[in-house]
């Protein structure tokens, strides 16, 4: 048989690695023979001989690699719904503005939406005006959590806290300037879980 060539081999392993990451499936040997510009035969014995000696996984239909072990493709289909205010409670049109994917491996697994922040009141919170908001949907949160609350038909994001003593919920805003807001009840519509930002410049 005649000697497979180690360049030809790594080649193949390099071009696999790149096509699973960008479309999430390994490729198929007509796809990696025209690449490497080769017949489709002589790709399978490759692949099969790289298989023997460890350099990939082959079993005759999936590609697997040290690389591709390691990648996690998850992805949650999201919604980004409008902007929430981060100042005086608001109305909030349920408008959505596009779906995004999330990747399950940082994120999770769960019912999310996105809202962009709007107003500067959890600013201490690190939440800033236009940044994006991972709310997971859930209708009870716990003390210290940030919720997104509908309040008279209005909603707003605030950090959440029950004073059993005096039946109330106070709605604490994240900005030392502000005041809390403190109802006796509210309906929490969601938790907020992550902040996507983008990074200002020095």
């Amino acid at each position: 048989m005649r000697r497979k060539s180690p360049e030809m081999m790594d080649k193949i392993r390099r071009f696999a690695e790149k096509y699973y990451l960008q479309y999430g499936q390994s490729p198929s040997i007509s796809i990696i023979a025209d690449d490497v510009q080769m017949s489709r035969g002589a790709v399978y014995k490759y692949l099969v001989e790289m298989d023997e000696k460890g350099i990939v996984e082959y079993d005759g239909n999936s590609i697997q690699t040290p690389v591709t072990k390691k990648c996690n493709l998850g992805l949650a289909q999201t919604a980004i719904v409008g902007s929430i205010p981060c100042g005086s409670p608001s109305y909030e049109e349920e408008h959505i503005e596009e779906y995004v994917s999330l990747p399950t491996a940082i994120f999770g697994n769960g019912d999310f939406y996105l809202l962009r922040a709007s107003g500067n009141s959890m600013i201490e919170a690190g939440i800033d005006d236009g940044d994006l908001v991972v709310i997971r949907k859930q209708v009870v949160a716990n003390n210290g959590d940030i919720v997104v609350a509908l309040v008279d038909n209005q909603n707003t994001l605030k950090r959440y806290f029950v004073d059993e003593k005096n039946k109330k919920i106070i709605l604490h805003p994240e900005n030392k300037t502000m005041k809390d807001i403190v109802v006796s009840e509210c309906y929490i519509q969601g938790v907020a879980c992550h902040v996507i930002k983008q990074l200002s410049r020095a």
